[in-house]
């Protein structure tokens, strides 16, 4: 396959990552932001449907009686709410076609430094996580101080490794465990390789009154297979070598990545969370905007 295939972060036109990730925070969001949490606060802001994991107590027993219809009563809440960035680190991550500024790693880093700084100029707090790549977990915290502390992290990330099923549980479930109700997960990933049953698992990280946004983050050359003739497939994630003539194979190709999006998509969908694809030509600015709307619209 053409492109620079690199382990260590690839950032690019992307670079520096400060500029760049404030450039498209303030393209996509100017000025600090109100609240939209929503949980047992005092304010009454609406219903919406009953999804497995929810508290039983904010269940409307006046709804199920009259419509048989299981409703959730919401709330709105001033406090600030925290923001998990969730970055996936391994080894396809890595990868650069011949068309994009940067690796799909450095997109995503790019992405989740933008978001921290909105958050964190709205007074929210921030945490950063990793699926694979064997890197440390930020805790979630607000101010300047927490910015740098997460640019640093993110500028010396790499992408290495697979994602077995016992990785990926033990991430979702830290995330699980320390975020609470209110709060916003943003998973960044190009969702490949993953185990069995993983769209299942990271929609349920939309329980108990978390917003759950998965960006679906793929370079130009996955999205197309734009190759003429012959050419030789090795995956970035284990010893898989693949020999074919990509215009033969390029229908199918497509109608297989078209399935897994649909996989993820229906899977996060019926947990009231949304999957935003991306592509790493796209415009930064642009990308962070879409990923905003979308945390708005389940965070409702």
């Amino acid at each position: 396959m053409t492109g620079d295939v690199r382990t260590r972060l690839d950032w690019g036109a992307f670079a520096p990552l400060r500029l760049r990730a404030r450039g498209a925070a303030e393209g996509a969001w100017s000025g600090a932001h109100r609240s939209v949490r929503k949980g047992s606060g005092v304010e009454f802001a609406g219903h919406r449907a009953y999804v497995h994991g929810d508290d039983l107590r904010f269940i409307d027993r006046h709804a199920l009686m009259r419509h048989g219809a299981l409703m959730l009563r919401e709330f709105e809440t001033e406090t600030d709410r925290s923001v998990y960035i969730v970055i996936d680190a391994s080894s396809s991550m890595g990868f650069r076609g011949s068309r994009a500024p940067g690796a799909k790693l450095a997109f995503a880093c790019v992405l989740g430094a933008a978001l921290a700084w909105i958050a964190i100029r709205g007074g929210d707090r921030v945490a950063l996580d990793w699926i694979g790549g064997g890197r440390r977990a930020l805790p979630r915290a607000s101010g300047n101080e927490a910015f740098e502390r997460l640019l640093s992290a993110l500028e010396d990330a790499d992408a290495s490794g697979g994602v077995e099923a016992r990785d990926l549980e033990d991430a979702l479930a830290s995330i699980e465990r320390r975020a609470g109700r209110g709060a916003l997960v943003v998973v960044l990933s190009d969702l490949l390789d993953l185990p069995p049953g993983a769209p299942a698992r990271l929609g349920a990280l939309s329980s108990k009154g978390r917003a759950l946004c998965v960006v679906h983050t793929l370079d130009p050359d996955e999205l197309e297979l734009p190759y003429d003739g012959p050419v030789r497939l090795q995956a970035l994630e284990g010893n898989l070598v693949v020999d074919t003539d990509a215009p033969r194979v390029r229908e199918g190709y497509l109608r297989a990545l078209d399935d897994l999006r649909r996989s993820f998509r229906e899977a996060l969908v019926s947990r009231a969370a949304e999957l935003v694809p991306v592509s790493t030509a796209d415009d930064p600015t642009e990308s962070v905007r879409r990923v905003l709307l979308a945390l708005e619209s389940v965070a409702r």
